[in-house]
């Protein structure tokens, strides 16, 4: 538990690389204007659904947001993002194998010594967010932070949420709890995947997640008095209390920075699998990057 420990706490002085970053880097990222797709796998792909969120609101143009392998075929854009920890997942560097000569691309990576530097036209490299243990944390959030920077927000209020979160006493019984669901709207739809995914990757816990209104649609059949329900960003109305009425632990600070809560979903996800005596660093049947034998299109060497 060492290493996802350690880099879940300096989350907070990764965002300010990050943003400095943006400043420098910013050439590099989707103009405004731009259609632009970004993606990825598994945490990356969740960044990518929030950035594709943050940047449509923001009127910087339209973005999709894809898993590697479900890419549409033919489907035309000014620019492609790869948002890749690794520099080394097979998909990501197949899909960029295709799509070169064919439309600008850019890898967002945290190793620069790996195939991505040489398959994106451009690349911005994030290694002071760079990782040891297979689970991603700082990375995925630094990405994000750089994406948010460059699309003009002030992240000096989520710095300092993070600061707190990376402290800040974990939810009173969610350690006790069985079942977790996380729920999102907008850009923070992503931030909920990721958190899920956080809670399976760290601890096996049995975990969900949905577009908060969505959840009203059947999944809200699965609650009861053993389940966590966590609001990444503000409720919808009503559904605070709609929720808590069927015996569910109920968490939602809806005036924090959602970016800096996953922070206390990470350290929850941590805590709980070490109680379970599993080593969050090394999660059951996953490695720190996919790389597939045989891959078309693709050279790792």
């Amino acid at each position: 538990m060492e290493f996802v420990t350690e880099e879940i706490a300096s989350q907070p002085e990764c965002w300010r690389r990050s943003v400095a970053l943006a400043e420098t880097a910013g050439g590099v990222l989707p103009r405004k204007g731009e259609r632009v797709a970004v993606f990825g796998c598994g945490t990356s792909w969740f960044m990518a659904q929030a950035y594709a969120n943050l940047r449509e609101a923001a009127g910087h143009g339209e973005t999709d947001a894809f898993t590697a392998t479900e890419i549409p075929a033919g489907r035309r854009y000014d620019r492609v993002v790869a948002l890749t920890r690794s520099g080394t997942t097979s998909e990501v560097l197949a899909v960029l194998s295709q799509l070169r000569g064919q439309v600008p691309t850019v890898g967002i990576t945290a190793d620069p010594t790996t195939p991505v530097m040489d398959l994106s036209d451009e690349t911005v490299v994030l290694d002071f967010a760079d990782e040891k243990s297979v689970v991603q944390t700082r990375f995925a959030t630094s990405a994000l932070t750089l994406f948010r920077a460059h699309l003009g927000a002030d992240l000096s209020g989520a710095i300092a949420d993070a600061e707190q979160t990376v402290t800040e006493a974990l939810p009173d019984g969610a350690t006790q709890r069985r079942q977790f669901t996380y729920l999102g709207a907008g850009w923070t739809i992503g931030l909920a995947n990721e958190a899920a995914l956080k809670m399976r990757e760290a601890s096996l816990s049995w975990t969900e997640s949905y577009p908060a209104m969505e959840y009203r649609h059947g999944p809200m059949s699965i609650t009861d008095s053993s389940s966590v329900v966590w609001f990444l960003g503000a409720p919808p109305a009503g559904l605070r209390d709609e929720v808590a009425k069927i015996g569910a632990l109920v968490v939602s600070v809806p005036d924090r920075d959602p970016m800096a809560e996953l922070i206390r979903v990470q350290r929850l996800a941590v805590t709980i699998g070490a109680e379970k005596g599993l080593d969050p660093d090394r999660p059951r049947n996953l490695t720190r990057s996919v790389i597939l034998s045989g891959a078309a299109g693709v050279d790792t060497k």
